[in-house]
């Protein structure tokens, strides 16, 4: 078997590129044209796999989401225009009314929305469970859940799922187990492999590493839930990624392994610089020997990634301003860039949860989260250092 950064440069590939291009080329076309009435018959009807139209496939996209296949060990995979378009339109493709989905208390806010405010229109039920405790998660189910969802490390407090455990308990239920890999990445952890049935990536973040895509996958080792998720959700829901975005995301995952080893590199030494800072409160980072959940993510993770949130001592005002003097970190919602980004997840990202609830759902206010990118860390650290003595 090959090593990840083989496979992140060659999986999916078959045969030379046209025209002996090293890269493959970009098939900006919205349609493909057919030999005949009996060519037309045997693509619509799946007997051959060439192409109709780019919302069903494409061959850039094809070989963007056969890589990740590869890369995360599943067999199919479902290129998305966004990472919110993956993850609905995998929520909606295991759940039908009355049904219940299951997801940990700390949450994306965009994902946090959709189970809360989209699916009881739809007449699909949730509950809110603190996953970290498989005891919580084994009593809150019922004959109507279907699906377990959470993210691991979460956004924005990093908190560890021991996924192997959550498979354990659903797989005796029959329940369907989704993991959002997006921070870890499938350099540093395999869902799959721990017994995920569908794994969602925003693509947007470390897998293109640049800023400069928006997209989304699902991968799973079901290949007729794929062929369902493709045809009967992302082309009809139309979420379809633009053949340029699969490029660009193809050209990014050359480099994820390389990418994420040095993200991680500089994530610990900032972990450590801010552990021990006196105007820090708390750092979570799964690197830490004393975060709560280091021994899990040592277990099922390869690494510890490069996402930091920690609490500023004084609250709310200390924390802006620190954010707000920063020079070489940007202010910014996004992560998994080369520039090292910053927030407060309360006021941007997850503003979506109620106030008064911040800390059922491990947020505060005064929360700021790190995406630690690949500048030198000590300028890194310099930059941190200098807007602390702003405080």
């Amino acid at each position: 078997m090959t090593g990840f950064n083989t496979k992140a440069i060659h999986a999916g590939q078959k045969g030379k590129n046209p025209s002996n291009a090293l890269n493959p080329p970009i098939f900006q076309t919205s349609t493909f044209v057919f030999n005949d009435i009996d060519h037309a018959n045997k693509v619509m009807s799946f007997e051959s796999t060439d192409y109709v139209y780019t919302r069903g496939n494409n061959p850039t996209l094809r070989l963007f989401e056969n890589r990740m296949a590869e890369l995360e060990y599943g067999k199919e995979a479902v290129a998305f225009a966004s990472g919110m378009a993956a993850i609905s339109s995998v929520i909606f493709s295991l759940l039908k009314p009355n049904e219940t989905i299951i997801v940990h208390k700390t949450l994306y806010g965009s994902t946090y929305s959709v189970v809360t405010e989209l699916l009881p229109k739809y007449n699909m039920n949730y509950k809110i469970v603190d996953l970290t405790k498989l005891e919580e998660l084994k009593d809150a189910i019922d004959e109507s859940t279907r699906v377990i969802y959470f993210e691991t490390p979460s956004n924005p407090d990093l908190s560890i799922i021991d996924i192997k455990g959550v498979s354990e308990i659903a797989k005796k239920h029959d329940i369907k187990l989704v993991v959002d890999n997006t921070f870890a990445t499938p350099y540093f952890q395999n869902p799959l492999l721990l017994g995920a049935d569908v794994v969602v990536h925003s693509a947007t973040k470390y897998i293109c590493g640049h800023g400069d895509v928006v997209g989304g996958v699902a991968i799973s080792n079901d290949e007729d839930y794929i062929h369902y998720l493709k045809f009967a959700y992302m082309c009809e829901f139309g979420g379809v990624m633009s053949p340029f975005d699969a490029w660009l995301l193809l050209r990014g995952l050359k480099t994820l392994g390389l990418r994420m080893k040095q993200h991680e590199e500089n994530a610990r030494e900032v972990a450590k610089y801010l552990k021990n800072h006196p105007k820090i409160e708390s750092v979570m980072y799964p690197g830490l020997d004393d975060f709560k959940g280091h021994k899990i993510a040592k277990e099922q993770m390869k690494g510890f990634g490069a996402m930091i949130s920690f609490e500023v001592k004084g609250g709310l005002e200390p924390a802006i301003k620190f954010v707000e003097g920063l020079k070489l970190a940007q202010l910014a919602v996004s992560l998994g860039d080369c520039e090292t980004l910053v927030q407060l997840p309360a006021a941007i990202t997850h503003r979506g949860y109620p106030r008064e609830k911040l800390a059922e759902f491990g947020l505060t206010e005064s929360m700021v989260r790190i995406s630690v990118g690949l500048e030198d860390k000590e300028d890194i650290i310099k930059d941190l250092e200098q807007a602390l003595e702003l405080i």
